[in-house]
């Protein structure tokens, strides 16, 4: 047995603040407060969020607006502007939500799966490998219809992840070495993505894939709020089963295994997870960056590393925080839109080099 597989043995029934890679377990009651503090606070940004722009909407407009649509009673607002509330503003910022929850469920799991601060969707490769795929299939025609955007960001998305787990694996399989896999990943499938646009796409197809690319929910309908949504609640259901195993992470590969963990199935299985749920995000908001990097770290430092707990408080903290980031990308140069990304990436590049430096100094 291998001194961490004696480790995690010796130290898996012991209190949390005992073991040397889990920080203290936040209770129970506090958890509990932060859900449903979580979960109001996204409902309240959603309800503000719909009501900025260059129409003039209350937050009781928007609640009555909802209730009519639902069946609950009668809207006296004129068509124009009920339009305005729930075809346009409600189905941008529910995605919104939706995309940032399920891109930051998608860096806890995959930081815990390789024991790696800095893991998510964009740094590993897996949003290019998915942009790559869903471009394919939109500007060459891949499938001749038969193939769906989400289908070819799925499969890109999985090809980019074989690859870096490929190149970690035979540079040999340290933290490190995944990380930077996941970087050359990142550079070869944006390197293909543009060379497909550039030398198979019409200067206007260009300018609007340019510009998903970099993230935008601009558009978007209640199709696209209805897949992510359903997507990311099954993604979500499998990643709190497997809860504890995550935990036995925390330990390494080797002391997971002496704990019980299929290691092989169980990544597989959470890694599938993640690619899909990021291959359903990117067909629908494009690559959106550093939101799965930023957002499982702040998580932490509220409740701790036990999945079970963290895991919901780090999709709520996902989802308001991408709420509000659109709302000012498509508010702050009105009535010119910024892509969701790039404010994402203005935010998350500081956010990114004080992760490194925290991991630098402990290490």
């Amino acid at each position: 047995m291998s001194t961490d597989s004696r480790t995690a043995a010796k130290t898996a029934d012991a209190p949390p603040a005992a073991r040397p890679d889990v920080p203290a377990r936040v209770g129970a009651p506090l958890a509990v407060l932060l859900w449903c503090g979580g979960l109001l606070l996204l409902l309240a940004s959603v309800a503000v969020a719909v009501t900025i722009g260059p129409a003039r909407i209350s937050v009781p407009d928007v609640w009555s607006t909802v209730a009519a649509h639902l069946g609950f009673g009668a809207s006296d607002l004129s068509p124009i502007r009920d339009g305005i509330i729930w075809n346009l503003r409600m189905p941008r910022t529910l995605l919104a939500a939706v995309c940032g929850a399920g891109l930051a469920v998608c860096g806890t799991v995959m930081q815990s799966l390789l024991r790696n601060p800095l893991a998510d969707p964009f740094v590993l490769g897996v949003s290019s490998g998915a942009s790559t795929g869903a471009v394919v299939v939109v500007v060459l025609g891949v499938g001749g219809g038969a193939v769906s955007l989400s289908a070819g960001a799925f499969v890109g998305a999985l090809l980019s992840f074989a690859l870096v787990l490929l190149l970690s694996h035979t540079l040999g399989g340290s933290t490190d070495r995944v990380v930077l896999s996941g970087v050359a990943a990142m550079q070869l499938f944006s390197a293909l993505t543009s060379f497909v646009v550039m030398t198979s796409a019409d200067a206007e197809q260009t300018r609007g894939v340019l510009f998903w690319l970099l993230g935008s929910l601009s558009g978007v309908g209640w199709s696209e709020v209805a897949l992510c949504s359903a997507v990311l609640a099954v993604c979500l259901v499998i990643c709190l089963a497997h809860a504890r195993t995550l935990d036995a992470f925390a330990f390494g590969q080797d002391a997971a295994a002496a704990l019980g963990v299929n290691v092989a199935r169980t990544r597989i299985v959470l890694l599938c997870t993640t690619a899909l749920l990021t291959a359903a995000l990117v067909s629908a908001a494009g690559a959106i960056g550093f939101v799965g990097l930023v957002l499982p770290h702040a998580a932490r430092a509220l409740i701790g590393s036990g999945h079970r707990r963290l895991l919901p408080v780090t999709a709520l903290a996902g989802a308001v925080f991408l709420v509000w980031v659109d709302t000012l990308a498509r508010t702050v140069l009105d009535p010119q839109e910024v892509p969701v990304g790039v404010v994402t990436a203005l935010i998350g590049v500081p956010a990114f080099v004080l992760v490194l430096y925290r991991t630098r100094s402990t290490s």
